[in-house]
C-alpha cells in the first residue's frame, strides 16, 4: 500500500519527500545513535522537510539577524487561534500563558509551583517514559493508575491511585497525557469531564501534557482538557513541536485553566526566557501558515496505519496493534511472538530495526515495543520486513 493507493501522491505527502540516503546525513538523535545499518524508528522525529512556511520564516529571520532573545505573544496568539479553528475552542487566554523550554521542562515548572517533593504524582501506565524519568527527578514519587485493557483510562483505577496519592502529600498532581503516548488513545470530553470530577473530589491538581494534541486522525475529535467542566484549576502544556517536526527548536506553551493564573505567575521569569526565539518564530509561522501541510501529513500518517496493520496481519499475525486515533506511535503487543518482555532489543539485534523498548513506559510495558509511523511506506515495509526476519532468528536459536 502506498501513499497512492490511499488517494494520496507522493507529490503531497510530506512522509515521502525524503530518500534514505538523505535521511542518513542528518545528525539528529534518530539517524546519530545507532549504526548505519539500523533503520531507526525509535524516538518521536518524523522523516520530513520542513513545512514551507515554517522553513521560510526561519530562513527570514536568520537574513535580518533576529537570533536573540524571546519576547511577546506571538506563540500564545497563534495558538489560541489554532485552537479556535481546529478544535473549536476559544478557551485560551494569552494573559494565562506563559512560554517554555519545552514540554517536559514546562511540567517540572508547573510541577515546583503547585505541588512540593513530598508529593506523589499519578499517571497512566504504560506512558511516556519521560514521566517517570524528570518526575523522579524533582523527587516526587510516582503512583501508577494503569489504563484499562481497551487502552482507555480505567477511572475505578484512577480514583484509586488518587487515593494512595493522598496518603504522601497534601497536594497530589495527576499528569495526564492527552493524546496518549504510547498507545495513541485520543480522550473523549465525557472521559475528561469525569477526570476533573474525581481530581476535585480527591484534592489533586491536573497538569496535561498535549504535544501531540494537533495529531489527531480523521474521525477522532482532540477535546482540551482545560476545555471540560470542573478543569478551571487545571493546567496543561502544547507545543508545535511534534506535529511539525521541531523538536530541535525548543519552544513550548503553559496554560492556566481561570484558577491556576495565580500559579502560572509564579513560574520564575528566566524560564519564560529559555525557549529558542528561532523556535518561537518556528512554531508561530506553523500554527499560523502550517495547517495545509499538517493535513497533508495527517492524511499520509493515517495512509501508513493502514499499511501497518496489513503488513502486520500478513507476516506477523501474532503481534496485536489497535491503531491509535492520535500520535504517529504504534504501540505493538508482541506478548504471543515469545520474544521476552522487551522484544525491541531481539528486533535490534536480530533485525537491525530501532523501536523503543516497552518496559520503560511502565507497569504495562513489558512484552511490548512502540514504533514511530512518521516515515516513508517504504521504509515502514523494510520495517517489518526486518521484524519479521527478526523474530524467526531469535526464536528457532
Amino acid at each position: 500500500m502506498s501513499s497512492a493507493n490511499s488517494g494520496m501522491s507522493d507529490e503531497t505527502n510530506p512522509l515521502c519527500q525524503v530518500g534514505l540516503d538523505r535521511l542518513r546525513l542528518r545528525t539528529s538523535e534518530k539517524w546519530h545513535v545507532y549504526p548505519r545499518n539500523v533503520l531507526p524508528l525509535f524516538v518521536a522525529e518524523m522523516d520530513v522537510l520542513l513545512a514551507e512556511p515554517v522553513a521560510r520564516a526561519l530562513t527570514d529571520a536568520v537574513a535580518r539577524g533576529d537570533t536573540g532573545y524571546p519576547a511577546g505573544t506571538a506563540y500564545a496568539e497563534a495558538l489560541a487561534e489554532f485552537a479556535r479553528k481546529r478544535w473549536g475552542w476559544d478557551g485560551i487566554s494569552v494573559r494565562r500563558t506563559a512560554m517554555m523550554p519545552d514540554v517536559m521542562r514546562g511540567i517540572v515548572e508547573v510541577l515546583d509551583v503547585i505541588s512540593s517533593p513530598a508529593d506523589a504524582v499519578v499517571v497512566n501506565c504504560p506512558v511516556y517514559a519521560p514521566f517517570y524519568h524528570f518526575v523522579e527527578h524533582t523527587g516526587r514519587r510516582i503512583v501508577e493508575a494503569p489504563l484499562g485493557d481497551d487502552g482507555r483510562i480505567d477511572l475505578a483505577a484512577l480514583e484509586e491511585a488518587f487515593a494512595r496519592a493522598a496518603q504522601h502529600g497534601p497536594r497530589p498532581v495527576y499528569l495526564l497525557c492527552n493524546p496518549h503516548n504510547p498507545t495513541g488513545t485520543v480522550h473523549t470530553a465525557d472521559e475528561l469531564t469525569a477526570v476533573a470530577a474525581l481530581a476535585a473530589r480527591h484534592g489533586v491538581r491536573v497538569v496535561s501534557d498535549e504535544i501531540h494534541a494537533p495529531l489527531v486522525m480523521p474521525g477522532a475529535v482532540f477535546v482540551p482538557y482545560l476545555s471540560v467542566p470542573g478543569a478551571e484549576n487545571g493546567m496543561a502544556l502544547m507545543s508545535a513541536s511534534k506535529a511539525w517536526n521541531l523538536a530541535g527548536l525548543k519552544a513550548a506553551v503553559a496554560l492556566a485553566g481561570p484558577a491556576a493564573a495565580d500559579d502560572l505567575a509564579r513560574i520564575p521569569a528566566w524560564v519564560q526566557e529559555g525557549p529558542s526565539h528561532l523556535g518561537v518564530i518556528a512554531h508561530t509561522a506553523a500554527l499560523r501558515d502550517g495547517i495545509p501541510w499538517l493535513d497533508d501529513l495527517l492524511d499520509g500518517l493515517d495512509a501508513n496505519r493502514g499499511l501497518l496493520v496489513d503488513l502486520l496481519a500478513e507476516h506477523l499475525p501474532g503481534i496485536r496493534y489497535r491503531p491509535g486515533e492520535g500520535t504517529y506511535l504504534a504501540w505493538l503487543d508482541c506478548r504471543q511472538l515469545g520474544l521476552g518482555d522487551d522484544p525491541a532489543a531481539v528486533f535490534l539485534e536480530h533485525g537491525e530495526v530501532a523501536l523503543s523498548s516497552g518496559p520503560a513506559f511502565g507497569t504495562g510495558g513489558a512484552g511490548h515495543a512502540r514504533l514511530n509511523l512518521a516515515t516513508s511506506p517504504e521504509l515502514l515495509t523494510e520495517a517489518v520486513r526486518r521484524m519479521t526476519a527478526a523474530t524467526r532468528t531469535a526464536t528457532t536459536d
